[in-house]
């Protein structure tokens, strides 16, 4: 054991091993990756299965945990020095972390939580606060700050969170990074401070879709199943308009990249405001109770005030005896929210549950199977460090109303990251209907790249001006390509193809050198398609043909794949790799 775990460390690199040298304090945190770890950890996966057995899904792969989640022997810290002080540390380890670790991934350490993970600023007062790696100057969004800068420093390649209100969606935004809230009750919460029981679900953050579904897939126990593309991409038209920077720069990234993925007939707008008021009847009664009825409130203010209400009033039904009993040092923000509200009397709640219920039919009428809700992620870039913005009320209705349809919903979404404007981080989130947590993780890996390159030429309307011609710049984005291809940064280098496509999509080696990106990620259907391209260019492109004949083995067209590889027989006689498969295959299906 001791040997595979000294291996571990030469792998893992000198980015963790900084971490780990770092004393187990709970007060102190590890500048040397942007106050994001607060505890140092180690939890080994079980040594790989020999051959012919399959390795495990996560070899290879190290994560963070948010401070929320319990490891056997560790106090789970709850973002609070006297939460540490009078609990004793965990008897036993969350199922969460234990699924991730059997399924191959190094555990490394814990990660800082905003103050009782209550609030989506991402600065506290307890322990230093993670600095923004793609902001420095600007906040990290919460509650689980850390775990966010973790993956945006590249100190994991992934890590887990929980989101009630935002706390793994705001950060994920804020930093530049993919994150992924699942449905409600898809994955077990066993062994994770509770905030709020009914808003809670387990989230996580990585750098990249593919690292995002293989996580997804071992949390959500998924078998083996052909991937689904989207039939339909609803975009909120009433919530883009809570966005304070240009709405076409997130709309039209989305719009161009479905366009070119499905075709524009998937496209479709909706005007939320009128069908949440018609299928969520439970919220007049709401407005009523709440003496607003007299005035218009919209269907979003109202969605966020039942979610600030159910949050607030399960967190005290979970803490408020330790709140009154120890009497912690809470930040006045938090301590006035809790204390705002008087009691919520039986019917109060029974009709709070009645909203809840009514929003997710809604939502899973409108969306179905296989349709995609796009709002924004957030209403501005993140807000300076120390600003009075984040605690302005115009700021967190804004906010409340773009987060609280998947909060209250319980449905699945995910931040997916759209470049920059005014050199911050500009996301864009997806969700699907409850429980299609699957489909979802599917659509980012299909939409990813188009997204990533169409962003690069919406965020900057100025880049337009060309000092040099089209031809060099894609030989460039080629060459680039190449190059983060070489370092298995699949999903930059697809990017980067993508990108010198863009510029000249008559040469067959960019679409090929894509195919080849696709395959290492296990897109096979995008490879396949990118390969049939580069043939239709160049009919003599021997790769092109290879590299679809591998595609469509793994898609199980087993008689199309044989051809491509005889083919690039017949093209190159003595092609090693074409003869090799193409005997295979003929003896598999003689």
């Amino acid at each position: 054991m001791a040997s595979h775990a000294s291996n571990l460390w030469v792998l893992l690199g000198l980015g963790i091993a900084g971490i780990l040298l770092a004393a187990k304090k709970l007060k102190k945190t590890i500048r040397e990756d942007f106050g994001a770890f607060i505890e140092k950890l180690l939890l080994l996966p079980p040594p790989p299965p020999a051959p012919p057995k399959a390795p495990h899904p996560l070899t290879g792969l190290s994560f963070a945990i948010s401070d929320l989640f319990d490891v056997t022997g560790y106090v789970t810290g709850f973002g609070h020095p006297d939460w540490v002080r009078t609990h004793e540390p965990a008897s036993s380890t969350s199922p969460v972390v234990s699924t991730l670790v059997e399924g191959g991934a190094t555990c490394v350490g814990k990660t800082v939580v905003d103050e009782l993970a209550f609030s989506i600023s991402g600065e506290t007062k307890h322990y230093e606060s993670p600095t923004n790696p793609a902001a420095p100057s600007r906040i990290p969004g919460g509650a689980c700050s850390g775990a966010a800068v973790a993956v945006a420093t590249n100190a994991v390649d992934f890590a887990l969170g929980i989101d009630t209100v935002g706390g793994v969606r705001v950060p994920a935004g804020y930093c530049g990074v993919l994150g992924f809230k699942s449905s409600h009750g898809a994955i077990s919460n066993t062994g994770i401070i509770p905030v709020s029981a009914s808003l809670d679900s387990v989230g996580w953050f990585a750098r990249d879709p593919n690292t995002l579904r293989r996580v997804g897939h071992v949390l959500l126990h998924l078998p083996f199943a052909t991937q689904r593309n989207p039939r339909q991409i609803i975009l909120a038209d009433d919530y883009f308009q809570l966005l304070k920077i240009p709405v076409d720069r997130v709309t039209q990234v989305v719009i161009k990249s479905a366009e070119k993925l499905f075709g524009r007939q998937l496209l479709k707008n909706q005007n939320l405001e009128n069908y949440f008021e018609s299928k969520v009847p439970s919220l007049k009664e709401f407005a009523i109770t709440k003496t607003i009825a007299s005035t218009k409130v919209p269907t979003s203010r109202l969605l966020a005030n039942v979610m600030q209400l159910l949050q607030r009033h399960e967190f005290l039904q979970n803490h408020g005896d330790w709140i009154n009993t120890v009497k912690p040092a809470i930040d006045p923000v938090i301590s006035s929210q809790l204390s705002e509200n008087p009691e919520l009397t039986n019917e109060e709640i029974e009709n709070l549950n009645a909203i809840r219920n009514q929003t997710r039919t809604a939502i899973n009428s409108l969306l179905k199977d296989d349709g995609i809700l796009v709002i924004p992620t957030m209403p501005t870039i993140p807000p300076k460090l120390g600003s009075k913005e984040i605690r302005s009320e115009d700021y967190q209705n804004r906010a409340s109303s773009l987060l609280s349809i998947a909060s209250i919903s319980g449905c699945c979404q995910v931040t997916v990251p759209l470049g920059h404007h005014e050199k911050c981080p500009v996301s864009v989130s997806f969700i699907a209907r409850h429980g299609g947590d699957r489909f979802l993780l599917d659509t980012v890996q299909t939409m990813y790249a188009s997204l990533q390159e169409n962003s690069s030429i919406i965020a900057d309307p100025k880049s337009s001006k060309k000092t040099i011609s089209q031809e060099e710049s894609a030989e460039m984005a080629k060459e680039k390509g190449n190059q983060a291809f070489k370092e298995k940064q699949w999903q930059k280098a697809i990017g980067l193809y993508s990108e010198a496509i863009k510029l000249s999509d008559n040469n067959g080696t960019y679409y090929n050198n894509r195919a080849a990106a696709y395959l290492e990620i296990g897109s096979f259907i995008q490879a396949e398609e990118d390969c049939t391209k580069a043939i239709t260019l160049d009919k003599k492109n021997v790769k092109a043909y290879l590299r679809r004949g591998t595609a469509r083995e793994m898609l199980g067209a087993y008689k199309e794949a044989m051809d491509d590889f005889r083919h690039a027989l017949v093209l190159e006689p003595n092609n090693k790799r074409a003869s090799l498969s193409a005997e295979r295959l003929r003896k598999l299906f003689p």
